[in-house]
């Protein structure tokens, strides 16, 4: 009968089977079984009745306490992010005649994390070491977490340091797991490849490819792709095998780069189909990112139409792929079969249809998305869709309805907004909109040359040319530096990246010839480039650029 019951409560999906299965314990006189009870909270707060759980625990605590019973409540506590009541009842273990055991404190170290209270996580971190369970590696890796997840991560390494034989014994793998993820957490992935690289290698290959995808992940978020890639490889090389979340880690890191990977993201495409991880959603969703960030827009709409199921982040990724290689038409109707497949769009999926919008010129239709994703769709206008607005009514040429926007959004405008204003006011020669803006990037950004070059673009536009001179000299006396040009251009599988007056190109004195070469043909055919330009500068820095394009 035990069992059976234990088998029933694991497959309860409802709060009826709950009742019903609380009910049957009672009168066979099965409440005080402390598996059964157990699984029975366990149920209970997988479920979401965490309160009907922690009922049915206080009545039986008092009679007949025992620790794995309040283990079992403390974690589900913890589940139903009630991590305040879940420290209620770790306080009450020793009120009831018991101590903590090495599972107890890993449950209250978590609801620490949760509330954020250091000062209870140091006090169970004493009440640990009084008990004797300072060595234990489910309670230092709990510690470790902690304190990482409240940016101790000194107290962390310490932690971490001073387990005994920490670095020798396999059966550790959980406290280097921790302690590694501990420095990616914090930004810090130099460290935790220091500690991967120490870390011993027996453990189970389960654990050695968590820690390696940790990594990545940690160098990829913290937009450092080539190390990310690196690390991948390294991994590659020790013969861990990829799982689909490696997969995912890369894959991200490839996206960053664009065209300079786009052959590995092609491996790694033709390594997902091969071990039948092609129909995961998020890895699809990564691929179509990866492609489009490295200009295959053929490709990425491939995959997003060979999908079987399709989420809003899968549309929106479509949707802001095609918006940004300037497909705004595509966009827009991709965004019109998104709305007929009765997907419900998100806050960034508006971002993605106002920069199509922007990119075509439809101002009329970006104000009815604008306004509809309040009206219709409940969406709050976040700065990113006002900074949208604005790029398209300036782009449009509205620029005194863009800046009233401005005037009237409930949030201060960023670098980025008054970087679309500054280009539209070059793109319509609006002097004085150009000055404005200026005057408020050079309080946000004061190191971005682009801004006064754009400037003194526009007053020479205008023929003011003093004005121009003046932003010129403003530049000098700020001691703000020209940023050199750069481009790349992939060859084959190479890929080779100039910048302005760099000459260490293996090639530079051929390539230097051939621009030679042009430059006379040009001059032959009465095309002065040099005095084209001379009076159009062209360092545009990254505020002036699209608002839309920097999400």
């Amino acid at each position: 009968m035990r069992e059976r019951l234990l088998y029933l409560l694991k497959h309860c999906s409802n709060l009826k089977h709950v009742e019903t299965a609380h009910g049957f314990m009672v009168r066979t006189a099965l409440h005080h079984d402390k598996l059964l009870l157990s699984q029975f909270i366990e149920t209970c707060s997988s479920l979401g009745f965490s309160s009907y759980a922690h009922s049915v625990f206080s009545v039986n605590s008092q009679s007949h306490p025992h620790i794995y019973v309040f283990n079992t409540m403390i974690k589900g506590m913890t589940l139903c992010n009630s991590a305040f009541e879940a420290l209620l009842v770790y306080k009450s273990i020793g009120r009831v005649g018991l101590r903590p055991d090495c599972y107890s404190f890993p449950f209250a170290l978590k609801a620490v994390v949760d509330l954020r209270a250091m000062s209870l996580g140091t006090q169970i971190h004493s009440q640990a070491i009084c008990a004797g369970l300072e060595s234990n590696v489910h309670v230092v890796s709990a510690l470790i977490q902690m304190y990482s997840s409240c940016a101790r991560i000194l107290d962390a390494r310490k932690v971490f340091d001073e387990m005994p034989l920490a670095s020798v014994c396999s059966d550790d793998v959980v406290v280097w797991m921790a302690m590694i993820a501990g420095y990616v957490k914090v930004g810090d992935p130099d460290t935790a490849m220091d500690l991967l690289s120490r870390m011993p290698r027996t453990q189970t290959d389960g654990a050695v490819l968590i820690t390696w995808t940790s990594v990545i992940a940690g160098y990829a978020q913290m937009d450092r792709p080539d190390e990310a890639i690196a690390v991948f490889r390294k991994m590659q090389l020790e013969n861990v095998v990829p799982d689909e979340i490696a997969m995912l880690a890369v894959l991200s890191a490839c996206a960053q780069l664009g065209a300079f990977h786009i052959r590995l993201g092609e491996c790694i495409h033709g390594y997902v189909k091969k071990r039948g991880f092609d129909q995961m959603v998020t890895l699809k969703n990564a691929l179509i990112e990866m492609y489009s960030n490295s200009g295959n827009i053929s490709n990425a709409l491939h995959v997003f139409v060979n999908m079987t199921r399709r989420t809003v982040i899968s549309w929106t990724t479509i949707i802001s792929a095609l918006a940004f290689h300037g497909l705004g038409t595509q966009a827009l109707d991709m965004f019109s079969r998104m709305e007929m497949a009765q997907v419900k769009p998100n806050d960034i999926t508006f971002i993605a249809v106002l920069s199509a919008c922007a990119h075509v010129g439809l101002v009329d239709l970006g104000r009815y998305y604008f306004h509809a994703m309040k009206y219709r769709y409940g969406i709050q206008h976040e700065i990113q869709h006002y900074g949208c607005m604005i790029d398209l009514l300036g782009r449009a040429g509205y620029l005194a309805e863009a800046l009233k926007l401005v005037s009237e959004m409930p949030f201060q405008p960023n670098a980025a907004i008054w970087g679309s204003l500054l280009a539209a006011s070059n793109i319509h020669g609006d002097a004085e909109l150009g000055e404005l803006a200026l005057l408020h990037l050079v309080q946000l950004e004061p190191w971005n040359s682009g801004n006064y070059a754009l400037l003194s673009n526009i007053y020479a536009s205008a023929g003011r040319w003093d004005k121009s001179v003046m932003a010129r000299k403003m530049m000098r006396d700020k001691g703000v530096r020209k940023m050199p040009g750069w481009t790349f251009i992939q060859v084959s599988t190479r890929t080779h990246e100039f910048i302005a007056g760099d000459t260490s190109h293996p090639q530079f004195d051929r390539i230097h010839g051939t621009l030679f070469t042009m430059n006379e043909q040009m001059k032959t055919a009465h095309y002065d480039p040099i005095n084209e330009f001379d009076n159009h500068d062209s360092d545009i820095g990254p505020a002036s650029i699209s608002y839309c394009s920097s999400f």
